[in-house]
């Protein structure tokens, strides 16, 4: 059950020749991927191309109809080394998946992909989560690219360069026997527009007849002495002819600027819409595709052509390069060429513009106003920036779990612990249960990547510690790798240490999709593996399943496992299905349930002001986005009071933080009643008439005490 649904949307994937395709980014990217008949699709999902995945989980009927193979991986490993299947046949794959972490992941398949070469086009579509807006590590694909000799595309967000880059990426692999990267950062994924769409093409050949007639070329195996005739070919034939298909093909663009015909700018492609914004803001463009100051659009990053670039910069005194992020190597790279080619002419880059960091439209403007002032001698006219906000000025506002998230009692019960125990070493991993390194947990001592949590705290198995550690795992990392790297290496190496796993029913962190262990029924993949069969499986003896909402129960098994003479892993698994998924599956029904006039309840929770004391610990046990404060209502008491908003879901956590802290009884349980039957409704009158009356005579009481 992915966080969206591109029913309707796949429908325009039929669309071709002679019609206009309209749409986002990713579905763009589909359709491109569809008119070049490609065989076999797959990947992991993760930021910002999560969609892609689940666009092609949804359009699974059209993709039968075409021959297309689609896998949703276990891994981006896993994903990688589907492009085997391009190896040997002239069979075109595509893969995809959040970068750079992801990339990482699949470096392995990917060093033999591209050492062995491919005769199919191999497409590998990286979403580039870099900038403001990641949640990982900054780091780039282009270090991979040159690395591994894996050319790498940079289109410009324009829908129409996409899908041709698309197109283009196929080609150039096959034209080059190299795999193709193509990197889309979030704002191409999600841009909207228009191209004409073409038609769906099936693959020349199908995966069932080079499956019947297979070939086998031992010089593909990266294998002495085969490896070393790789690393010549990727030198003496397959850049040449990846240059000189950019080239022929025209991938990359450059655009006239007559006013300051004797300067010009090269921008990475991906950057393409931010320059230009900044160059209108600043008078040297218009909007509609004209520029004062010539451009040179790299839709190519690597390989660099240096005919094309020493073409741009020859009678050109200045340049300057917009390349985001660091190292800096476009610019270095242009620098050697210039050198070699014998130009003169001065090459700004990073002395104008940031080091590190996203490049946005204002840190653009910024670097081509010092450009300009630099080499053309002149001052551009600079918008006054507002003020900025002090500190003190900017609510904290941490990222957290969602209003119901049945992660939030587990991390409320390990506070709790640690109060009871004292402090203990914490081995996070990545997921949404990460968010608990921040307030108000501040829970976790590292993290080390997806599926790493229990490995993460290896080092820590000695004997003889007064103190076990705990370490982290969802569902969704225990799938990808933690349980061989996490939970197999902990039974191999006999670790005496604790595991929890949360286990949400989905990949929630990337968007909702289906794991081996999700409980709903999936027409096309197998769910409904138990985790606790798959750790027990592996020689784990002490396994507890915990609901998560109970916690009591919760923080009694993490005791538990922390104090047990058991000697061997201990694993917990915290059951607690993710509260956005199970909001969008049930509120459908409830709505049509109480329109259709079924009587129906919902729950929420409160908190009665006249009993709270005003000690907030629920709030700092909790961090619940529902749970808030207002004034209090007793003129003698100055400490605001919880209060519960509209957004409470009734998982009731809360109030279980209440009683396990040994707080007030502050909080109560209100059931929301649709259509009552006539009975209820009368009591319901009957109800009001007698508090308003107890309440009437507790007001005139109070008024006479304060007199």
């Amino acid at each position: 059950m992915a966080e969206r649904s591109f029913a309707k949307e796949v429908e325009r994937l039929r669309l071709g020749e002679g019609d206009i395709f309209h749409g986002e980014g990713i579905l763009a990217v589909t359709k491109a991927l569809l008119q070049s008949g490609v065989a076999y699709v797959g990947g992991y999902q993760g930021a910002p191309i999560s969609h892609l995945m689940d666009v092609f989980a949804d359009a699974n009927p059209l993709l039968m109809e075409l021959g297309v193979h689609f896998e949703q991986s276990a891994s981006e490993a896993s994903a990688a080394a589907m492009l085997a299947a391009s190896v040997n046949y002239p069979l075109r794959g595509a893969v995809t998946w959040k970068s750079t972490v992801g990339t990482n992941v699949a470096s392995d398949a990917l060093a033999n992909v591209a050492s062995g070469g491919v005769t199919g086009g191999a497409l590998i579509i990286v979403g580039e989560d870099y900038g403001e807006g990641s949640s990982i590590m900054q780091e780039r694909s282009h270090a991979f690219a040159m690395k591994s000799q894996i050319w790498l595309l940079d289109p410009r967000p324009h829908l129409p360069t996409i899908v041709a880059m698309v197109e283009h990426g196929f080609a150039l692999s096959e034209a080059s026997n190299t795999p193709v990267m193509l990197e889309l950062r979030i704002r191409a994924c999600h841009l909207h527009g228009a191209f004409a769409a073409r038609d769906n093409r099936r693959s020349p050949m199908s995966l069932r007849e080079a499956m019947e007639a297979p070939v086998r070329d031992p010089d593909r195996i990266v294998l002495p002495p085969a490896n070393f005739l790789h690393e010549r070919e990727k030198v003496e034939q397959r850049l040449p002819a990846a240059i000189a298909y950019i080239a022929n093909a025209r991938l990359n663009e450059t655009l006239p600027g007559a006013k300051y015909a004797d300067m010009g700018i090269i921008v990475q492609g991906g950057l393409f819409n931010s320059l230009a914004r900044a160059l209108e803001l600043a008078g040297l463009a218009d909007g509609y595709g004209a520029f004062d100051i010539p451009l040179h659009v790299l839709n190519v990053t690597y390989p660099l052509v240096d005919a094309e670039i020493a073409a741009f910069c020859s009678g050109k005194h200045a340049v300057l390069v917009v390349e985001e992020g660091q190292p800096e190597y476009l610019e270095q790279a242009i620098a050697l060429l210039l050198r070699q080619a014998g130009l003169d002419t001065a090459l700004v880059g990073k002395a104008v513009l940031p080091r590190a960091g996203e490049y946005t439209g204002q840190l653009i403007g910024e670097g081509v106003a010092a450009f300009l002032a630099r080499h053309a001698g002149f001052a551009l006219p600079v918008r006054p920036a507002p003020p900025p906000l002090a500190m003190a000025d900017v609510p904290q506002r941490p990222a957290g779990f969602c209003t119901g998230c049945p992660e939030r009692p587990v991390f409320t019960a390990m506070k709790l612990l640690q109060r009871e125990m004292g402090p203990f070493h914490v081995s996070c991993d990545i997921g949404c249960h990460l968010f608990s390194i921040l307030p108000p947990f501040d829970i976790g001592n590292t993290t080390m990547g997806y599926g790493l949590g229990w490995a993460g705290a290896s080092a820590f198995n000695i004997e003889g510690a007064t103190r076990r550690t705990i370490s982290v795992m969802g569902d969704g990392g225990f799938w990808h790798n933690g349980l061989t790297s996490g939970v197999g290496n902990a039974v191999f190496n006999k670790s005496d240490n604790v595991l929890l796993i949360v286990d949400n029913d989905y990949s929630a962190a990337t968007g909702g999709q289906d794991l081996l262990s999700s409980r709903a029924g999936n027409a096309v993949r197998s769910t409904g593996h138990e985790i606790e069969r798959a750790v027990r499986g592996v020689g784990v003896n002490w396994v507890q399943t915990v609901r998560t909402y109970d916690l009591k129960r919760m923080m009694a098994t993490l005791k538990e496992a922390m104090t047990t003479p058991h000697r061997g892993p201990k694993v917990i698994i915290a059951q607690g299905e993710c509260m956005l998924n199970r909001q969008r599956r049930e509120k459908p029904l409830f709505a049509k349930a109480v329109k259709d006039g079924r009587r129906m309840v919902r729950q929420r929770f409160g908190v009665d002001e006249d009993v709270c004391t005003g000690d907030h610990s629920c709030i700092r046990l909790s961090g619940c986005p529902s749970l808030t404060v207002k004034p209090n209502p007793d003129p003698l008491r100055q400490d605001p009071v919880a209060a519960v908003n509209n957004d409470c879901v009734g998982c009731g956590v809360c109030g279980e933080i209440a009683h396990a802290a040994v707080l007030c009884p502050s909080f109560f349980r209100v059931d929301i009643l649709h259509n009552a039957g006539a009975v209820e409704r009368w009591w319901h009158r009957v109800s009001l008439w007698l508090i308003g009356r107890l309440q009437t005579s507790a007001e005139r009481r109070r008024l006479t005490r304060a007199a």
